[in-house]
């Protein structure tokens, strides 16, 4: 069974590597059978996972519902994380205001067929809501019972001390893996300060860090993969000596790729919890087995050594989702 870790200094203690559950319902131009998404949830409860990662605008609104169901005969023992902050209408980019926070949590919770939403992120950073009216609204929900843990995305460490101070920030989650290692500078050791947990999504790096891609790797118009910079075709080929050095780990060890990106993340600190997403088994299984890959010292500073070297080519983000990311 996978270990457990806890999230910094909050009592919310989860399997080391949680689901993302986005990529069933969003994002990557297909919208996978509701069934056997639910079955898949299911095998990774079994397995040992209770960390599920959805938000309301994932959709919008259909990978909660379906979160929802799967995970409905699991309560108590398993914890769903949601978001809030989009402004689903499309009327504008985001939405933090405290009075918008309150009805998303009264609509996620009927979504999610649960009584308290156990982590509430908000999504984006809004620069039109002071992050303190943010915490506030949270804090309101938290003394109401429907919310118990306040988590923040891809915030800097200014909105994160802020709004630490008006309410605890249990967990931030944002971009974390070897090619994006940019919150290793400030954002580590701010929550390793403040005691707040760290959740990577995309630690496989949007499914590259597999060793699945190369430089003719296409994407569907609708898979939001085709947009970004970094796994451009020219990108793609000059980024292949990551994949590269994991390979080699890996073969060494008798692992995947994706099982070295995934343990090396969890070697970096024992609060800091992945969740790659996946709509196949056979990948929910590999991922799951990266907790028992083990690396030293050495095959670590190896790791770190080697990637220091290799320049990363193409942004994150295309123009407008860059826009979307207000530290």
């Amino acid at each position: 069974m996978i270990q457990k870790r806890k999230l910094g200094n909050s009592n919310l203690e989860v399997s080391a590597i949680g689901l993302g559950c986005m990529g069933m319902s969003f994002g990557y131009g297909t919208i996978s059978d509701k069934n056997e998404m639910i079955t898949l949830i299911h095998k990774a409860v079994e397995s040992g996972v209770t960390f599920f990662d959805t938000a309301e605008a994932y959709g919008p609104f259909i990978n909660e519902e379906l979160v929802g169901e799967a995970l409905a005969p699991f309560h108590g023992k398993v914890v769903i994380a949601t978001k809030f902050g989009f402004d689903t209408t499309g009327a504008s980019p985001l939405d933090s205001r405290p009075e918008h926070i309150k009805k998303v949590a009264e609509a996620s919770l009927k979504r999610l067929k649960v009584e308290a939403i156990d982590l509430f992120y908000q999504h984006r950073v809004d620069p039109n809501v002071p992050i303190e009216d943010v915490a506030g609204a949270v804090k309101d929900l938290i003394t109401e019972g429907k919310v118990k843990h306040f988590g923040l995305s891809e915030a800097g460490v200014h909105t994160i001390r802020r709004a630490h101070k008006v309410q605890p920030v249990t967990a931030l989650q944002s971009e974390y893996s070897l090619w994006w290692r940019e919150p290793e500078e400030e954002i580590l050791p701010v929550l390793e300060e403040l005691g707040i947990g760290f959740v990577p999504f995309s630690p496989l790096g949007k499914g590259f860090l597999t060793g699945k891609m190369d430089q003719n790797t296409t994407f569907d118009s609708k898979d939001f993969r085709s947009t970004v910079p970094r796994l451009s075709s020219e990108n793609l080929k000059a980024n292949l000596s990551f994949v590269d050095l994991l390979t080699q780990v890996a073969k060494r060890k008798n692992v995947t790729p994706a099982q070295i990106a995934i343990a090396w993340l969890l070697a970096q600190k024992p609060w800091i919890v992945p969740i790659p997403g996946t709509t196949k088994l056979d990948r929910l299984y590999e991922n799951l087995d990266s907790g028992t890959v083990t690396l030293s010292k050495e095959e670590l500073q190896e790791i770190d050594a080697a990637s220091s070297k290799i320049k990363v080519q193409g942004e994150r983000y295309s123009g407008n989702s860059a826009k979307l990311i207000n530290r």
